[in-house]
């Protein structure tokens, strides 16, 4: 597999698409980090790390609206192996006027758009949730 962001963000989207409850994801760090971000956002239920004799499983909740429509509406990767996409603090893009959430890989580590945009740091953008 050359991009394992993009494959979290098909399963995810996927698994919303089917209606399913939790999905398992392989787990890294990384893939960790944007897990804790959707939760924290909202856009999840919770996330749990598995361990098991490979790498581990980060199995995730979705979070669905009283009428079963997903939570998420889209997940969109931007920054790809094969084209890296960096910004500057001051040219952080808002995903639908602020409604949507981008996920940076930043020095300070990853955070969304709007905390990139307090802290006063650019950084690969690794991709948009709405």
């Amino acid at each position: 597999m050359t991009d394992p962001i993009a494959d979290m963000l098909t399963r995810i989207r996927n698994a919303c698409m089917a209606k399913h409850e939790k999905v398992d994801i392989p787990g890294s760090r990384l893939k960790l980090e944007i897990a804790r971000i959707l939760k924290e956002e909202g856009y999840i239920k919770n996330y749990k790390f598995l361990k098991d004799n490979k790498q581990g499983v980060i199995r995730i909740t979705l979070k669905y609206e009283e009428d079963r429509r997903p939570v998420i509406e889209g997940m969109e990767r931007v920054s790809r192996p094969g084209r890296r996409v960096y910004i500057g603090a001051k040219e952080i893009p808002r995903v639908l006027g602020g409604f949507g959430i981008a996920i940076l890989s930043t020095s300070r580590g990853v955070m969304t758009d709007r905390k990139a945009r307090e802290m006063n740091t650019g950084g690969e953008i690794l991709c948009k949730v709405w």
